[in-house]
């Protein structure tokens, strides 16, 4: 199985998982290293979101993917991944409006496509803090964050990354671009369907051109996260434009209980392999294989506390329930410190996730 250029040895793909345990400079290393080299079975893993500019920072730490700090720790972790035989990819993120001016440069307010405060809290230093407003993205800008997103990609690829995705999901900056919900802009970056994808089709060019096609994917999560007057008509579009350019992979956040959208449309519209995320099981992700709606599973919380999460699904063994109070803190504990586990005298089944 490949993604455009990334050889995959089965079929689980590790879905980003935020974590918040970087440290100064909003580096990783050591710690990060031994985690996602303990997951390296997985197909492919996808790290955690990576900002790629200051300004594009929501959350305490949370890495970074543009300085030399930054790319010297995940360097160690890509490292680390590799002498296990993995493949991993960067998650290149820039939050939007998602995020607070004590989180930003200078105590400068956030970036969005219009002037829309998102509802919801923060996460800070100070604890939690209400949205604020964010400042509308002036037109001149659009390039400066295009050459964010192209300069992260070329830390990924010196960090030894096997490529990036880029993080166009969950109510962040791309995806409050493409969503009526959020972008009410009368240039050309908002109003018609045609005019709101164009901040995505941008920066993933932009992306495209600081490494390679073959080697950048997508993620999108059409229902999930900021809401739009006809999701299917914006998201048939705008995965029918991304299909034109030869990217590795499509990696959907769907939502099976969500009447209406037809995920098989995307599928079937994207000329390369589709990733599907959605609280899957192995019974689930077996039965999606078996009919063709994706290529590849992603699966994330049992990653968290199964390291060995390839090994225990296709041994039919039980899975390690997670301890929530740490998924965003803890340093080792809930992070490293889960075992794995070995089913004596039951051998491998063959599986469909292989």
């Amino acid at each position: 199985m490949r993604a455009g250029a990334i050889e995959l040895s089965n079929r689980i793909v590790m879905a980003p998982l935020t974590r918040s345990r970087a440290g100064t400079g909003d580096a990783v290393g050591a710690l990060q290293a031994e985690y996602y080299g303990q997951r390296a079975t997985a197909g492919l893993i996808v790290s955690e979101g990576t900002f790629v500019a200051p300004e594009g920072k929501g959350y305490v730490r949370t890495p970074g993917i543009y300085s030399e700090a930054q790319v010297d720790g995940w360097r160690r972790v890509t490292d680390a991944v590799h002498e296990a035989g993995g493949r991993i990819v960067a998650q290149l993120w820039h939050v939007g409006r998602l995020s607070h001016r004590v989180l930003q440069p200078g105590g400068a307010l956030p970036v969005g496509p219009s002037a829309i405060a998102p509802a919801g809290k923060v996460l800070t230093e100070e604890g939690l803090l209400p949205y604020e407003t964010p400042r509308a993205l002036e037109l001149s800008e659009v390039g400066r964050i295009a050459e964010h997103f192209a300069h992260g990609a070329e830390c990924a690829r010196r960090a030894g990354f096997d490529g990036v995705e880029i993080h166009g999901a969950n109510g962040y900056l791309i995806e409050q671009f493409l969503k009526d919900g959020a972008n009410q802009r009368t240039d050309e970056y908002g109003g018609s369907i045609e005019n709101r994808v164009r901040f995505a089709l941008e920066m993933t060019r932009a992306v495209v051109g600081a490494w390679s096609a073959d080697r950048v994917g997508i993620r999108i999560s059409p229902i999930s996260g900021i809401p739009d007057s006809d999701p299917s008509s914006l998201y048939l579009h705008l995965v029918r434009e991304l299909s034109g350019l030869g990217l590795a992979f499509l990696h959907v956040r769907e939502a099976v209980d969500a009447p209406g959208f037809d995920f098989a449309a995307l599928r079937r519209a994207f000329n390369g392999p589709y990733i599907a995320n959605d609280t899957y099981d192995l019974a689930r992700a077996e039965a999606a294989l078996a009919a063709d709606r994706a290529d590849l599973i992603a699966f994330g919380r049992p990653f968290i506390s199964n390291p060995d999460l390839v090994a225990r699904l296709r041994d039919g063994a039980p899975l390690a329930e997670a301890d929530r109070a740490t998924f965003y803190s803890g340093e080792e504990k809930g992070y490293t410190d889960y075992p794995t586990y070995t089913m004596s005298g039951v051998g491998e089944k063959e599986r469909a996730i292989s």
